[in-house]
């Protein structure tokens, strides 16, 4: 039980009326009246405040959100009280969610029920619970005013933005990949199995064209080709300290794990299997997956990934891929390179490479980007920009080196690594190159 705000001004006046009553004797019976009447009110509403249990409320929670993504929880209050109770509503979420429109004030009558529905936004991926909401009744009067704890504890996973993933879906289904800046590939025969006859059609290359069933037929006849399934694409994701800076309000870690949901979503629906090796400081390992339905089963290995504070270890990463990954792979390194990378990551690639493919994905820092592109005023603003050159020299170079060791690359900001990584997994399935 607390006082409110108007018991506490009503208090103050008491006060003010005491002092008033010391200055002026004709105030003291006044001020006698008024403090035993301002008592005896006090101590009537206080029986007016509702009881434990008297209040009771339930909470609808999505069983996952969208790291950063705005949902709705709705919070409903209901009370068996014979008058309105003047309510505010705060709702326990967890430390790593930010909500609008909290604490909440609403007036329920008796007999019926409020339902308070507000924006939830997680920055923090993983499970988290949201606590008892905290919910303050008044007392008739408004002096008074008590907690109660309703609607109890509700379990969440906050997963990584799969907002590309859904989008790439439906627009799939439209037909219209190309919208999202996925670019569909000629295909070469190199990476084609045989899939089935048809007629012959107008634009048909005339390689495709089977002579045998063309002369029992009498009429021409093509070949057709579907892509070669049954590949297997290996995401390693680089969990390491470099990861955790931040680019555009998400840590570039977030970044690759929603390229990575891309990744895996299309080449699930290509018939080829995903598995998952982490390293930097997370020793974690989803053997390969396939099938469309198994993209969940991806997510929920995902959500909980978090970048550490441990250096990145190139060397440890491609260890691991050798001793995991026996089969040939796509080995889709996720990192942000520094030009110090260069004698480990090359030792770790060429270690990989007798095995496997190699393709490394890096990130270039907008923010950056922009400083470079900033108008250069004072001495400070100009060795600024020379040192932002020689960076970028330096990763370029390293880039340079990678290719020469014919180590596919991708160089994208944050925004477009999806895309970009995408474009780059089917230029390699229609090059034939797994």
């Amino acid at each position: 039980m607390r006082p409110t705000a108007l018991l506490l001004k009503l208090l103050t006046a008491w006060l003010v009326l005491a002092v008033a009553a010391c200055v002026w004797v004709s105030f003291v019976i006044l001020w006698q009246i008024t403090g035993g009447l301002l008592l005896f009110v006090m101590l009537v509403d206080v029986f007016t405040l509702p009881r434990r249990g008297r209040i009771t409320g339930k909470r609808s929670v999505p069983g996952r959100f969208a790291l950063g993504v705005k949902s709705q929880v709705t919070v409903t209050i209901t009370h068996a009280a014979n008058r309105p109770l003047a309510l505010e509503v705060f709702d326990g979420i967890p430390t790593a969610a930010e909500a609008e429109g909290l604490p909440h004030q609403v007036s329920v009558p008796p007999g019926e029920f409020a339902a308070i529905t507000y924006e939830a936004r997680f920055v923090r991926r993983g499970q988290h619970a949201f606590t008892p909401a905290h919910v303050l009744a008044d007392s008739l009067l408004g002096l008074w005013r008590n907690r109660h704890f309703v609607a109890g504890e509700s379990q969440t996973k906050a997963y990584p933005n799969y907002e590309p993933v859904v989008r790439f879906a439906m627009l799939a289904m439209a037909n219209r990949v190309e919208t999202m800046g996925i670019v569909k590939r000629r295909r070469m025969g190199a990476s084609l199995d045989f899939h089935q006859l048809r007629d012959y059609q107008d634009g048909d290359v005339l390689s495709r064209i089977d002579w045998k069933a063309t002369s029992r037929r009498s009429t021409l006849v093509s070949r057709d080709y579907e892509e070669t399934r049954n590949q297997t694409i290996l995401l390693v994701p680089d969990c390491g300290r470099r990861m955790r800076a931040l680019d555009g309000g998400l840590s570039q870690f977030d970044h690759c794990l929603n390229a990575m949901l891309l990744i895996a979503f299309i080449a699930l629906r290509q018939g080829d299997e995903v598995g998952v090796v982490g390293f930097g400081g997370v020793q974690r390992w989803l053997p390969p997956v396939k099938g469309a339905h198994s993209m969940p089963k991806i997510l929920n290995h995902l959500y909980n990934y978090e970048a550490s504070g441990e250096p990145s270890d190139f060397i440890e990463a491609a260890e691991r891929v050798m001793t995991l990954q026996r089969r040939r792979a796509l080995v889709i390194l996720l990192t942000n390179l520094r030009s110090e990378d260069g004698a480990t990551l090359a030792s770790a690639v060429s270690a990989m490479q007798r095995r496997h493919l190699v393709l490394a994905a890096t990130l270039r820092e907008q923010e950056l980007e922009q400083r470079a592109e900033a108008p250069i005023d004072h001495l400070h603003d100009a060795l600024q920009y020379g040192a932002l050159t020689h960076y970028f020299t330096e990763r370029r170079h390293l880039l340079e080196s990678l290719r020469s060791k014919r180590v596919l690359t991708v160089d994208e900001s944050a925004q477009m690594l999806p895309v970009a990584l995408a474009n780059k997994y089917l230029d390699v399935k229609a090059g034939g190159l797994l």
